[in-house]
């Protein structure tokens, strides 16, 4: 009986550490607007980074922990794939990216440069950073990053930060995989000085414009990206005459006489 009670005890506080994606969700919504601090890492190299050093560009930030097999390296991969398309539309040099290592004391320089390689993130721009373990616990409370210790590692949630020039949180983006304009679009917004609220009209228009422009890396410039808007004209023009066709088909039956044995019965 008290080896009984023992392990019910012992299933009640796993319970209890079970996570909570949707209080992790919550607490990542929460993050929207919130001015990142200007912590103190390292980076691969062993060398000092400053969060503060890296304003004046979008920032794109996401957590891993590098004994992590399965999900990490594929998200950092996908990611990986995600930033070339990004650097593409943006050009090169428009935004950077840090991936910071929260397993401490594992995730070392020399670990988060071994991930780094081992995963394809070969940008230039991307950083793969240390913190410092007094400074952990509210680094991800401000990115609204929350993460649960299992058996086999951690639990926590797929999240990729991405904030504005200034180190305010401007947009989170959720799970293994996502759509390009969902990463490409806020980082648009930003590089052009044009931030929108989420979930606004506003935003749903830059989606739509972001579809229409295109980073031409020989004059430096975005310009219109003719294809997409004659693709878009031609759809349109095709849905209207559809529409259109079934206005005129509805009314030329309503105008249409009545069958002779209809309106005697009618009539009767």
């Amino acid at each position: 009986m008290p080896r009984f009670r023992s392990a019910l005890l012992l299933l009640a506080a796993f319970a209890a550490q079970a996570f909570d994606e949707k209080l992790a969700l919550k607490e990542s919504q929460a993050a929207i607007g919130r001015q990142v601090g200007n912590y103190v890492l390292r980076d691969s190299e062993g060398r000092t980074v400053r969060l503060q050093d890296l304003r004046g560009k979008p920032l794109v930030v996401n957590f891993v922990y590098t004994g992590c097999f399965q999900v990490c390296p594929a998200t950092t991969q996908f990611l990986a794939g995600a930033v070339k398309e990004a650097e593409r539309a943006l050009g090169p040099g428009a935004f950077r990216v840090a991936t910071i290592g929260f397993n401490l004391p594992f995730d070392t320089p020399q670990a988060m440069k071994a991930f780094a390689r081992k995963n394809g993130a070969a940008s230039p721009n991307w950083l793969f950073l240390t913190p410092d373990a007094e400074t952990l616990p509210a680094l991800v409370s401000d990115f609204g990053f929350r993460y649960e210790a299992t058996p086999a590692g951690f639990d926590h949630l797929l999240q990729v930060s991405i904030v504005d020039q200034s180190g305010r949180i401007y947009r989170q983006v959720y799970g293994d995989s996502f759509e390009a304009p969902l990463f490409v679009g806020p980082l648009l917004q930003l590089a052009q000085n044009a931030p929108v609220p989420a979930g606004s009209v506003q935003a749903f228009l830059e989606q739509v414009k972001l579809l229409c422009t295109v980073y031409d890396p020989s004059a430096g410039r975005y310009r219109l990206n003719y294809v997409v808007i004659i693709e878009l004209l031609v759809g349109s023009s095709v849905m209207i005459g559809g529409i259109g066709f079934l206005v005129i088909e509805w009314r030329r039956r309503r105008r249409r006489p009545a069958d002779p044995k209809t309106r005697a019965v009618q009539l009767s």
